[in-house]
């Protein structure tokens, strides 16, 4: 009887160990799953970066519109895809305030373009924009909402404008603040 217990595996042995293996194997494939999606997550965040450095250098090349307070708009994020119009400005007729309105709608339409549903903000500390202001630059947009995505349970950076107004999804935002 001793003999015949130990020459090999029962039916029972084998299905829990296919059990266990089919656990690993699933714990496995979310982890590819999540694996692959970080990548295109982390080039939104790499675009916002770019997009808001770019407008920066922009503004600082027009100080003279941020002191007006040319670049300061109401929020215009409204978290869609809708294509964006860009002024053309062209020398002489030129302003500053007509050069802050072109660069606006140019970031905005660039991050319209790059991000999914994206959008920009600017603000002024203290209000309107001058000479002493601190600017703010936000660049804003939703990421796809799979069940491997990242979730916080509060958005990144955000200005309560847009966290209020656009609570589910919550958008994602990479913030700048610079000295004109």
């Amino acid at each position: 009887m001793s003999r015949r217990r130990s020459r090999g595996f029962t039916l029972i042995e084998v299905l829990v160990s296919i059990l266990v293996l089919s656990f690993g194997i699933l714990g496995i494939s979310g982890m590819f799953a999540f694996s692959v999606q970080m990548p295109k997550l982390s080039s939104y965040r790499t675009a916002a970066v770019n997009i808001a450095a770019s407008h920066v250098d922009k503004v600082r090349a027009n100080a003279a519109g941020f002191y007006e307070g040319a670049y300061e708009k109401p929020m215009s994020y409204d978290g869609t895809f809708n294509a964006i119009s860009v002024p053309v400005c062209t020398y002489p007729a030129c302003t500053p305030l007509a050069l802050a309105d072109m660069d606006s709608a140019e970031t905005s339409s660039l991050a319209r373009k790059e991000l999914p549903a994206g959008g920009m903000l600017l603000s002024c500390t203290p209000s309107p924009c001058g000479p002493a202001s601190t600017g703010h630059v936000w660049v804003i947009w939703q990421e796809p909402q799979t069940r491997f995505a990242l979730q916080s349970a509060a958005s990144d950076n955000c200005p309560n404008a847009v966290t209020s107004a656009f609570n589910n999804p919550r958008p994602r935002c990479v913030y700048l603040p610079f000295q004109p």
